[in-house]
């Protein structure tokens, strides 16, 4: 066995692989070969870190010494500086690392102390293409405690007792859906994964796999002993190259130390997983598609009942999680139900893990307890909004879900109140809007999007939906009247409970929450043919304010369109605003800011 004085862990997730990683691990290759201390230093390629926006992101330890937005320039110096001489290159830590002249650990770090890392437990931890080093994490742990010390009744029970509910979407308790499946007749039955994760800013379920992809392999395993299945099936999209990679390692790894395939720890039990990739289709996230798309049929929701627990894969019994749901599975059998059920609500038990996006400081992967609020997520976790600008929504969920304004930010998270206010949990996703944003621009892109991804096969989401979005861009086009917000209202809610499957049923609800919460701002559109965030360009004009124009011409300079006129050193510009195609060059290039749109 090989023994290092130090480890230098690397982030392999997508984020910081896009941002040039893999690069970065090349480089040190090669400095550390030049240094001559290759056999004394270890290179941990890892997945997500979780503070995407401080990535390329490199952690040395012993000391635990987080690095961030590392360049290749900067090799050099970490290992000459830190790794020969032990001197912490202190002006390419981490900012909120630097505490009153002290270095903070990484989990006192704002970003990280309110967290909880269950199913991220392992993220950014291990080398996720080596077995080993999960099983030095206790991995396989649970599967062996299972297979030798449980019955399949006594794993369901855990399950059920932990209130862990599915972390997909919907919170059906998982549990019982376990227990479902058990009870049903089938001489064959089958364990599947949903890791088709399509929402707009969502990247929690791509991370596990390509973190930890070890800890969905066993609980599948675990789920497959207690449900009575041999064989399991992920599906997962083709544009997560990554995670397929290392799910494809994984798996080979797993049956070469016979913990997938027959015969597991010799207890006679045999379980096994193959991969299915989709093609990208956002439908094919609702269980019944999914389970279309594995049989090789086109990806459409299937009516309901039966449900798959009863008639799925092939018509048999089929359990069916998403990866964050699988991965909380050996916790909760390591640690005992209770220990699991101890964290968050009531109703809602247990850690969420939420990918934070848009305007926000800390964009990134985070894992916290159910009934952290929303206020703590977005100013103590997410570090609050960018440039002074001020908070005025966070839309969870993704197009399923609902905008919440400021007035809510202090609401406890959990899947009641979240619906509650018009939004869902959803898979996790969570992207923050500041007073740029325009509510009814936002709806219509969720529309826009929603539209292009429905299967078509039931009139009310193929039909009702587009005409949502036709009424969306005439608003947003100047064209509005006041009986299309009534329209819309009308058809939201007949989508709602006409569609056959959750896409349609949930589609509205980004209107419906922006109706509920920013009416004002519909209004303005549609009578005063105004946008009062200044983002529906139809609706927008620039102007050159005569008492702070310096008559420098600059603005001249960089119209595109050549629509501004004026004389050098002598007259005030102007705009004219009937060739302008409000690019907004003109008032990105003012100095004086003598530019306004409205």
């Amino acid at each position: 066995m090989e023994l290092y004085r130090a480890h230098v862990l690397i982030c392999g997730g997508t984020g910081c692989t896009s941002s040039g990683s893999q690069t970065l691990i090349h480089t040190f290759e090669k400095e550390l070969k030049k240094q001559g201390i290759e056999n004394e230093v270890k290179l941990v390629k890892t997945g997500c870190f979780g503070l995407c926006e401080a990535g390329p992101i490199v952690i040395v330890y012993p000391e635990g010494t987080f690095y961030s937005h590392i360049k290749v320039e900067d090799i050099s110096r970490i290992t000459e500086e830190h790794l020969l001489k032990g001197i912490i290159v202190k002006d390419l830590l981490y900012k909120d690392v630097i505490h009153e002249d002290q270095i903070l650990p990484i989990d006192e770090i704002d970003f990280y102390k309110k967290q909880k890392r269950i199913a991220l437990k392992n993220c950014g931890a291990i080398n996720p293409e080596n077995i080993e080093e999960y099983i030095a994490y206790d991995g396989y742990k649970a599967l062996g405690k299972v297979l030798t010390e449980m019955t399949p009744e006594d794993v369901i029970n855990t399950i059920k007792k932990s209130g862990l509910r599915g972390r997909g979407g919907g919170g059906f308790p998982s549990g019982i859906k376990w227990e479902f499946t058990y009870k049903a007749e089938g001489d064959i039955k089958y364990v599947a994964c949903n890791a088709d994760e399509g929402d707009p800013g969502a990247f929690m379920d791509r991370s596990v796999l390509e973190g930890d992809p070890h800890t969905v392999l066993e609980a599948m395993a675990i789920a497959g002993y207690a449900v009575g299945s041999n064989q399991g099936y992920i599906y997962i999209r083709a544009e997560y190259p990554i995670a397929v990679h290392r799910l494809e390692i994984a798996i080979k790894q797993a049956r070469e130390y016979g913990l997938l395939g027959k015969n597991i720890f010799g207890t006679g039990f045999s379980f096994d997983v193959e991969i299915r990739l989709g093609a990208g289709a956002f439908v094919c996230g609702e269980e019944t598609a999914l389970l279309n798309s594995i049989e090789g049929k086109r990806g459409m929701p299937r009516p309901r009942p039966p449900f798959p627990a009863i008639k799925g894969l092939w018509g048999k019994p089929t359990l069916l999680n998403n990866v964050e749901t699988y991965a909380n599975i050996t916790q909760i059998i390591l640690n005992g139900p209770e220990w699991f059920a101890s964290m968050g609500t009531e109703k809602s038990k247990g850690t969420k893990v939420f990918a934070l996006g848009g305007k926000i400081n800390n964009t990134g992967l985070v894992e916290i307890p159910m009934g952290t609020t929303l206020r703590e997520v977005i100013y103590e976790i997410g570090g609050g909004i960018p440039n002074g600008k001020k908070f005025k929504a966070v839309q969870t969920g993704g197009p399923s879900g609902g905008c919440i304004t400021a007035e809510y930010l202090d609401t406890p998270i959990d899947y009641d109140n979240l619906i509650e206010l018009g939004s869902m949990m959803g898979s996790g996703g969570m992207i923050i809007m500041d007073e740029d944003n325009c509510m009814v621009d936002i709806a219509r892109f969720f529309l826009d999007f929603t539209v292009d991804e429905s299967c078509g096969k039931c009139p009310p989401c193929r039909i009702g939906t587009k005409r949502m979005l036709e009424i969306l861009e005439k608003i947003t086009s100047g064209k509005g009247e006041l009986e299309d917000i009534d329209k819309l209202e009308r058809l939201a809610d007949s989508i709602k409970v006409s569609s056959l499957c959750g896409l349609g049923q949930t589609a509205p609800n980004p209107v419906l929450s922006t109706l509920r919460y920013f009416r004002h701002e519909y209004e303005a559109h549609v009578k005063e043919k105004r946008c009062p965030a200044g983002v529906c360009k139809d609706l927008l004009s620039y102007n050159v304010d005569s008492d702070l124009c310096k008559k420098c011409g600059i603005c001249a300079k960089k119209c595109p369109e050549g629509c501004i006129d004026g004389i050098k050193g002598k007259e005030v510009y102007k705009i004219d605003t009937k060739k302008c195609i409000k690019c907004g060059a003109c008032m990105d290039a003012c100095p004086f800011k003598a530019i306004s749109k409205k």
